[in-house]
């Protein structure tokens, strides 16, 4: 029997539609949370939703529910989602596919007129990229309890606007409960389809990644301070360099990563120098270092070797080195039996598939705190994203849903587990 499939063209259309709000001339989009463009976004995925049915709910920091109905309501919901806001210079399909992937099911499911056992639930989760405001994941953060309603939406971006006054201005200022702690629902399982945003999956030829988990992540602030001093006058020997020693430190990021392949990160994405003039000797140096790893303790590993590094570095360059902790997001382990399900639905589907670990963070990290979860990857052409070429092919987008569609199928239809 010929299983259950999507409609690839229609999701694909929708995907474009979509794209079209906030479309860049490059042919990317740039639809920052809580903008005026992200509310016609919503609009947009909300008026499909109620056109097939669902019911739709808005919690208090700005997250859509959208909800079809089983023949067991009272069971918790299988959902699915992601996002629909982007960076500055996104593409159309970070988040978005995730969305409209959870979209796609319910039409599929509409058309066969099939019901389910247990409700089925696709989320919009708020101001996921953190452009605009920070923390990043924000609406799952919420719900998950990462941190709290009232912080969340204190949150101001650059014009000095809060998340809660964004919220009143669109209209997304929901009145349900935002987290499990005052009474979110849980779900019973919940499943997020997303672009690898890496290069592994076209590299090996693969279509599917079944998630496994997504690394664990360390975040640093890196002061150097040394001496200005006139770059003529000044012997090499008597310098305080604070450029030279932050540059031995940053390859010491990288050094301590390759020390623990395949799954450690070591990244400094952010360099500032004072005075950052062509004859004066660097004062100051302020960098940053991002740590990923698959586990508490390799991390562990990383934050004792890039300490170590520092107290060193200090000592033989005469300079300064100050080193500040800024974030920590714990190695996350997706729900084995919903792993499972995304690689027999892979199986089913004649798809080559390969375990994965995300490197990135997405909503699902989040949510896999509160109950069970697991993604599901598809490759992206040259494993760019967050730009606006950005790019996917449509038969990978389909067979990414198609997935999607037989994996939730297989929890909605068996018996309650929680």
């Amino acid at each position: 029997m010929q299983p259950l499939q999507i409609n690839g063209a229609r999701l694909w259309a929708s995907l474009q539609e979509l794209a079209a709000i906030g479309a860049t001339p490059k042919g990317g989009v740039c639809r920052l949370a809580l903008t005026e463009l992200d509310a016609q976004g919503r609009a947009l995925v909300t008026r499909w939703a109620r056109e097939a049915g669902c019911s739709v709910r808005v919690d208090a920091i700005g997250n859509i529910f959208m909800r079809r109905e089983g023949s067991q309501p009272q069971r918790a919901a299988v959902a699915t989602g992601s996002h629909i806001d982007t960076q500055p210079t996104g593409g159309k399909f970070d988040g978005n596919y995730g969305v409209l992937a959870g979209l796609e099911v319910i039409r599929t499911l509409n058309d066969h007129h099939l019901s389910t056992m247990a409700p089925i639930e696709v989320c919009v989760w708020t101001n996921e990229e953190g452009s605009r405001f920070v923390p990043v994941m924000m609406g799952s953060g919420v719900y998950a309890d990462a941190f709290g309603l009232e912080h969340a939406l204190a949150a101001k971006d650059r014009d000095g606007i809060s998340v809660a006054q964004a919220l009143q201005s669109i209209g997304y200022a929901g009145d349900q409960p935002a987290s499990v702690k005052t009474g979110a629902p849980r779900f019973e399982a919940y499943f997020e389809a997303h672009i690898e945003q890496g290069p592994v999956l076209e590299n090996e030829a693969i279509t599917i990644g079944a998630v496994t988990g997504a690394l664990g992540q360390r975040w640093y602030d890196v002061v150097v301070t040394g001496q200005e001093a006139h770059a003529g006058p000044t012997p090499m020997a008597l310098r305080k360099d604070a450029l030279q020693t932050a540059l031995g430190l940053m390859a010491q990021v990288r050094e301590i990563a390759m020390q623990d392949q395949p799954h450690a990160r070591g990244t400094v994405g952010y360099v500032s120098v004072f005075p950052n003039s062509r004859n004066v000797i660097p004062g100051r140096v302020t960098f940053t270092v991002d740590f990923r790893n698959t586990t508490d303790a390799g991390l562990d590993r990383m934050d004792q070797s890039i300490r170590e590094a520092c107290v060193q570095a200090q000592a033989q360059s005469g300079c300064t080195v100050g080193i500040e902790p800024t974030v920590y997001f714990p190695p996350t382990a997706f729900a084995p039996h919903l792993v499972e399900a995304v690689r027999q639905a892979a199986g089913q589907a004649q798809l080559s598939a390969l375990d994965i670990v995300s490197g990135a963070g997405h909503d699902a990290v989040y949510v896999a705190r509160v109950c069970p979860a697991a993604m599901i990857f598809i490759p992206c052409k040259d494993g760019i994203s967050h730009n606006e070429i950005e790019d996917a092919q449509p038969q990978h987008i389909e067979a990414g849903a198609n997935v999607l569609l037989q994996a939730m199928m297989q929890v909605a239809q068996g018996p309650a587990t929680r």
